[in-house]
């Protein structure tokens, strides 16, 4: 393999190039996990089922993330990026194919099987993408840049239930699995053209070795603490861990806590409010790219994250439309929460930055424990009490982000804008004499704008 580059090392051609391709991995997932949530509710009229059973593709779904994320991790740190979007859309493919016979012989088992494969598959990639989105650029605004990308799964997210509401639950389609079959056979089709697309095409690789000799050469050595001590990191799984049980419990009884609001919505219409749920969502995710341009990340997630727990008490005790107002607060407050504690957890993290980024993502396997639990409680009591379990994980979400803010102001001084740790530790070090310039603050700021504003 050749030798690898940092993100700041990239041409803006090589840059562009690079980011471009990379995003277009985050439709395919979303366009995957927007579909999961209709189907949640589909599988519980066709095979007749509950609600707590119906969550068995979430807990599939989500816990291939906890099984298979150190896998990818260590298969990226020998084998590079490219090679793990490979494996990732292999497994993307494969998972949506047996989804036919599935459906041709109404095994619900079936279905959870593949869904479990699929999730590796989505797994792997979510490994690759994010991770290399953070670091290709400036550090000033991987946050930003994680915001944009994911902005794009968001758009797959809302489709993917705007499909279902019009192919799903109208007509014969809303007790047959006929449709489900045809769509994942498409969804198997897009997985093998990006496979392919990627195989010819040519992606600079990032080692964890050239984005320690950066920081190194800014007199920053985070990373020459053994992995286990990035507490950052370690912190930032329980944070992620959390927040995505409590997104994934929030979407997955959506359709049918829409359709219990006692307002005259069936689930046909509850699954379009659903999918313009996550317009909310992806509108709030573009929002975000524009206020973390300025606005510091651990400070904009605490104000979110905090945000998060208030409207999910609006859910739970908010009666008819004034509930359905919060739930579609919370969508919108949640949109930044994912990107921004991966950047936080995998943020100066150096030659250590892969298996922190499988760290992180293996978190997305809290989305396998709270559906359950909230399932439970909207089988015994009423959906609308199950969203105490989201309340929770975002309560978690909020001390990781205060935490991060307070540690930032010890360290350095509270900031309310956003600022390149290693260009400012760069500067001081320029300042005092210690290092060769190689690069004025200004040009370093200059540089990253024009990576924001390209981005955009």
């Amino acid at each position: 393999m050749a030798k690898g580059v940092s993100g700041t090392d990239l041409t803006r051609s090589q840059w562009a190039f690079a980011f471009a391709l990379v995003t277009s991995l985050f439709f395919t997932w979303g366009f995957a996990y927007g579909l999961l949530d209709v189907l949640n509710a589909h599988f519980q009229v066709v095979f007749g089922i509950g609600k707590t059973q119906s969550t068995l593709l979430q807990l599939a779904y989500f816990g291939a993330y906890l099984v298979f994320a150190p896998f990818a991790s260590i298969f990226m740190e020998k084998y590079g990026y490219k090679r793990g979007i490979h494996l990732g859309l292999s497994l993307y493919s494969l998972g949506a194919i047996f989804f036919w016979p599935s459906a041709k012989f109404q095994k619900y088992g079936g279905f959870v099987g593949c869904t479990f494969v699929i999730g590796c598959g989505l797994c792997c990639l979510e490994v690759a993408a994010n991770s290399y989105i953070a670091v290709l650029g400036s550090p000033k605004y991987a946050a930003a840049r994680l915001n944009f990308s994911q902005g794009f799964q968001g758009v797959a997210s809302f489709a993917g239930p705007m499909i279902a509401s019009r192919w799903f639950f109208l007509g014969k389609n809303a007790t047959t699995l006929d449709t489900v079959q045809w769509v994942y056979l498409a969804v198997a089709g897009l997985g093998l053209v990006l496979n392919i697309l990627f195989y010819f095409c040519p992606l600079p690789e990032i080692t964890g070795d050239a984005l320690a000799q950066e920081m190194h050469e800014a007199g920053m050595d985070n990373d020459s603490k053994p992995f286990h001590k990035q507490y950052h990191c370690i912190f930032g799984w329980v944070a992620q861990t959390t927040y995505v049980g409590a997104q994934v419990a929030v979407a997955s009884l959506a359709v049918n806590y829409l359709s219990e609001q006692g307002i005259g919505i069936d689930k046909s219409f509850a699954s379009q409010l659903f999918s313009y749920c996550q317009i909310t969502f992806t509108v709030g995710r573009f929002v975000g790219v524009v206020l973390l341009r300025w606005i510091d990340p651990a400070l904009l997630l605490s104000f979110y994250s905090i945000a998060c727990s208030v409207f999910a008490l609006g859910v739970t005790y908010g009666p008819g439309r004034s509930g359905v107002g919060c739930l579609f607060a919370l969508f919108f407050f949640e949109s930044i929460c994912y990107p921004v504690i991966f950047t936080l957890g995998t943020k100066n993290l150096g030659r250590h930055t892969k298996k922190g980024s499988g760290l992180i993502v293996m978190g997305v396997g809290g989305g396998a424990w709270w559906p359950p639990m909230a399932g439970a409680i909207a089988d015994h009591i009423s959906t609308a009490q199950s969203y105490v379990i989201p309340f929770s994980g975002y309560v978690i979400m909020a001390m990781y982000a205060i935490g991060m803010t307070i540690s930032q102001a010890r360290s350095g001084g509270f900031r309310f804008r956003t600022i390149d740790e290693i260009a400012q530790k760069r500067a001081e070090l320029d300042r005092t004499g210690q290092v060769e310039r190689r690069e004025s603050d200004s040009d370093i700021d200059k540089k990253g704008s024009q990576e924001f504003v390209e981005a955009v």
